[in-house]
């Protein structure tokens, strides 16, 4: 009988701690030649192009020792921070544990496990799908739908997103994102909040259910109140499905465990989590849902794979999120999300009256948008004008790169052609942090009133770009 191996025989062949130092100053190199050969054209003309040395909680650091405070979190990935122990403790004894993972023919605790701490937190769902991210999470959704209903067609949002494979993209409101991929599945987008509009499709009976983002990522637009609800309604009249897509918004970014939670009645007919519910760690994505669901689309033995995914409900991305639930719950996240998020959201929204080119600050918990528009003064009104007439967008932009090189602060502008800037920090943050970035977001604001200075500069070298891309 062969022994299993006792974990104590000496390592060979692979040194990381070693090719990080030889290779690692080569980062960008190394994406231009073998990667995406705009993502490092695009960082080293904006500035971005830095070298982070090492993170923890909120903020980075660079080989010099100088703090960057992140206000982006990875894309919402990273909502208890960076390498919080807790998270990082479970990873190394799940894989010190060196359980039978993944044999596929077995039941092993932890998914079980994940599922049961996932649906405490939403009563009226009863079962889980575990994938690997959220755009798997949201084409489970949808293939789930269409098959529970019998219908075809899914309605969505304008100017929603809901991912990037081909399904998720047939459901994203975005044409940037869309344009030649085509064809894609036969969806049809509405106006968000537009409830005649949605009752207007649901009447042509091919609908299998609605999916939306209770508070939209691009541009930071909440629903109407009341249109969640409304919503549900019509969809259960004419036997279709309320999908919420929390994949961003959900794990308390809003304040809530969930974002649809802020509006009474509310229960999706099937949710979408992913992003904070893997620690930053080790990719995870979960389709929530309703029992007869399920049991319809694994009607028999004869379906028990019909929808499945090959690295969904591993040891290690189910004990990362066992843990982010446990921090969650054990650290009062979800309050704190809310505290802080009011706290920033506040101080924000009182410079409105203070600086003409700031015109909204808006949204819940730790996601808020800040909306930059027109001026009123003559000399501000003719550089706007510049800016826009090369590209939309510009504007948001000449705010986020001096936040990086002049206060090292990590933000984004929160979508193509938007003068809008998303905040989505870690939801750990603090007063600190709070009083860090409000500080900082009114020195820029009075470097762009002042009429001058680098921040212009720097404006007019967007517009070069601009011009020259078309």
């Amino acid at each position: 009988m062969t022994e299993p191996p006792t974990g104590t025989e000496p390592l060979k062949g692979f040194d990381l701690a070693g090719l990080l130092a030889e290779r690692g100053a080569e980062r960008y190199e190394l994406h231009a030649r073998h990667l995406n050969h705009q993502l490092p054209r695009m960082l080293h003309t904006i500035g971005f192009d830095k070298v982070y040395e090492r993170a923890e909680g909120a903020y980075f650091w660079d080989a010099d020792g100088n703090d960057y405070l992140d206000m982006l979190a990875g894309f919402g990935v990273m909502g208890l921070g960076r390498h919080h122990p807790v998270v990082r403790k479970a990873l190394h004894d799940v894989l010190d544990a060196s359980l039978a993972d993944l044999t596929r023919f077995d039941c092993q605790p932890l998914p079980g496990l994940l599922a049961e701490k996932l649906l405490a937190h939403s009563p009226h769902l009863d079962r889980v799908f575990f994938g690997n991210s959220g755009t798997e999470a949201v084409e489970t959704a949808l293939k789930f739908a269409r098959y529970a209903t019998g219908k075809p067609r899914v309605l969505y949002c304008s100017h929603a997103f809901h991912g990037l494979t081909t399904g998720s993209l047939s459901v994203n409101g975005e044409a940037g994102f869309r344009d030649g991929f085509a064809p894609l599945l036969p969806d049809t987008a509405i106006g968000l909040g537009d409830l005649a509009a949605l009752e207007r499709e649901l009447r042509r009976g091919d609908v299998a259910g609605f999916v939306v983002e209770p508070i939209q990522g691009k541009g930071v637009h909440e629903t109407p109140p009341g249109f969640l609800y409304a919503a549900q309604e019509l969809l259960h009249k004419h036997k279709a499905l309320l999908i919420a897509d929390e994949v961003q918004t959900g794990l308390g970014r809003t304040g809530d465990f969930y974002a649809y939670q802020h509006e009474e009645g509310v229960e999706p007919d099937l949710v979408c989590v992913a992003k904070a519910l893997s620690g930053g760690y080790v990719p995870v994505g979960a389709t929530l849902g309703k029992d007869w669901i399920f049991k319809k689309v694994y009607s028999s033995m004869d379906r028990v794979l019909v929808h499945s995914a090959s690295f969904g409900s591993n040891a290690q991305a189910m004990a990362a999120g066992l843990a982010v639930l446990s921090v969650i719950e054990d650290e009062q996240v979800v309050a704190n999300a809310r505290m802080t998020g009011e706290l920033l959201r506040s101080r924000l929204a009182a410079l409105v009256d203070r600086y003409e080119l700031l015109h909204d600050v808006r949204g819940r918990g730790l996601m808020i948008g800040i909306e930059f528009g027109r001026p009123d003064s003559i000399k501000l009104r003719s550089r706007w004008t510049m800016l826009q007439a090369a590209r939309k967008g510009l504007f948001a932009q000449m705010v986020v790169v001096p936040l990086l090189q002049k206060h090292r602060i990590l933000t984004q502008v929160s979508g193509d052609h938007l003068e809008v800037i998303k905040l989505i920090p870690p939801l750990t943050i603090g007063e600190r942090e709070v009083d860090r970035f409000v500080a900082a977001f009114t020195a820029v604001m009075d470097d762009a009133h002042g009429g001058g200075g680098l921040m212009w500069d720097f404006g007019r070298t967007l517009v070069k770009q601009a011009v020259g891309n078309r």
